[in-house]
């Protein structure tokens, strides 16, 4: 079995936690800070890392690191490159509408295939059914309950190096929400936007209108 080094860990937990920051890393790796932020000062002087800093809550805003386009490339995988190009080609050929129509009905058709399933689950339920349904697409969510509303956050998302050229992606996952649970969800916080992570919110009125179904 092959060993990685330090470093590849790295990249590979920025390629599956982009906007990380140097003790999320040290966590994830099993490694101090100390030695984290060396390995990274390495990785930002080769171009496979960059940083900026995010707005978090009150008080001073904190020092993110993601995957620069070359770093992307340090995996065997080119998937990103080529989503690129067909999806900019797509957009130079069709109007912005009939791109976002496509999205939304690639993420109807997959939630339709589990509506069946999910016909007589609670929301509660069908929160949890859609957490496992987003985990095997590659996204990793939570959900809990805050005051009037549910709030479903993506703690990570297999779009994220798509989407910050082509934000018409995002579509896909909050029309499946959506769609699985037959309720609108609406974002109040994006990753593009320099949160933490994306974040959707399903009132507790509305929620409890289908709960009694």
């Amino acid at each position: 079995m092959e060993v990685k080094s330090t470093r590849d860990k790295i990249l590979h937990t920025l390629l599956n936690n982009p906007r990380s920051t140097i003790n999320e890393l040290a966590e994830a790796v099993g490694i101090n800070a100390i030695s984290v932020r060396h390995h990274l000062n390495s990785m930002l002087a080769d171009g496979l890392v960059a940083s900026e800093e995010e707005r978090h809550g009150v008080g001073r805003p904190r020092l993110v690191y993601f995957l620069t386009e070359r770093g992307l490339e340090k995996f065997p995988t080119r998937y990103f490159r080529l989503a690129n190009r067909l999806l900019g080609r797509l957009k130079e050929t069709l109007p912005a509408s009939a791109v976002e129509t496509i999205f939304a009905e690639m993420a109807r058709d997959l939630a339709e295939d589990h509506l069946r399933a999910t016909q007589n689950m609670t929301l509660e339920e069908k929160l949890d059914f859609l957490k496992k349904l987003l985990s095997d697409e590659g996204f990793i969510i939570e959900w809990e309950q805050i005051g009037d509303s549910y709030h479903i956050h993506e703690i990570t998302c297999p779009y994220f190096h798509v989407t910050q050229a082509h934000p018409e992606v995002c579509t896909v996952d909050q029309t499946l929400i959506s769609t699985v649970l037959s309720l609108p969800a609406h974002k109040i916080q994006c990753v593009l936007s320099g949160d933490h992570h994306c974040t959707y919110i399903i009132p507790l009125e509305k929620a409890g209108t289908q709960n009694h179904e």
